[in-house]
């Protein structure tokens, strides 16, 4: 009978850390297991992009090779990093499907005005639901 009892309560407490953990934190660095959950450029770099193209945006070279992003002119087509981002291209993967259209829009934007790039035109996410079709 008390195995009765403890199976349900140990269930119970199972899912409600589960869902703490999808949950998004205070600074977005948490996501759900289907998509990204950030909204703001900086912190979807900070979360998905730096890990291969390195905090400063100068990219990496070791078991890959991670192209820098810091002043870099292949930004200033605005299409460009919107395909690469939605796309994928070469050993980049698609994020499609994790990011929506705001968020690629967010993150390009980002990307384009930071790290000594200052292209001034920004990308909407209208501009990346066409890039999408």
């Amino acid at each position: 009978m008390a195995i009765k009892r403890i199976v349900p309560a140990f269930i119970a407490a199972f899912l409600a850390l589960g869902a703490g953990a999808a949950a998004q934190s205070g600074d977005g660095s948490f996501s759900n297991p289907f998509r990204f959950m950030q909204r703001d450029g900086e912190v979807i770099y900070r979360t998905i992009c730096q890990g291969c193209h390195m905090p400063d945006g100068q990219g990496a070279a070791g078991a890959g090779r991670y192209p820098a992003l810091a002043h870099d002119e292949k930004l200033a087509a605005a299409g460009y990093p919107v395909l690469v981002v939605v796309k994928g291209q070469k050993g980049m993967p698609p994020f499609a499907a994790l990011l929506d259209d705001g968020q690629v829009a967010a993150v390009v934007n980002y990307v384009r005005t930071h790290f000594g790039n200052t292209f001034s035109d920004s990308i909407s996410p209208e501009d990346v639901r066409a890039a999408r079709q």
